[in-house]
């Protein structure tokens, strides 16, 4: 690998990285911060994480199409891992996307579950972030 893919890889992972974290910090802190206004901030950041972890993923793939004129050959199951990456970076999305829309008027036993579940979905996709590095 060239010098230049090397530098393109590691920035295109550095924002990934931090996806990552905003994604995972994000939900499991909404699980400790009760409060109505830090619930919508953590939202956020965790909307922009779930964008960050898309639009990355996706500079992955380009970032390997552009030096080998092909995307990356996986299979088995580092291909059943980046579905189940994509799967929940668009359900985190979509989830995060309804709670600032529509939380306003929900129970704090919904606002709960619905942190519960981000923090679910979060945990599955970095964990399958590990499969799809390892056996791709």
């Amino acid at each position: 690998m060239s010098f230049y893919q090397n530098l393109n890889y590691a920035i295109v992972q550095v924002a990934h990285n931090f996806g990552a974290v905003a994604v995972v910090g994000g939900s499991l802190a909404a699980l400790k911060f009760r409060g109505e206004v830090a619930r919508r901030e953590l939202a956020r950041i965790v909307l922009a994480g779930w964008v960050t972890q898309g639009v990355s993923g996706a500079g992955l793939g380009a970032v390997s199409y552009y030096f080998y004129h092909q995307f990356p050959d996986i299979a088995g199951i580092a291909l059943v891992a980046l579905v189940i990456k994509i799967s929940c970076a668009s359900l985190g999305f979509a989830l995060m996307t309804i709670y600032l829309f529509q939380s306003d008027n929900w129970s704090i036993t919904r606002i709960d579950k619905v942190w519960i579940v981000a923090s679910v979905i979060s945990l599955i996709a970095m964990s399958a972030a590990a499969f799809l590095r390892w056996f791709s």
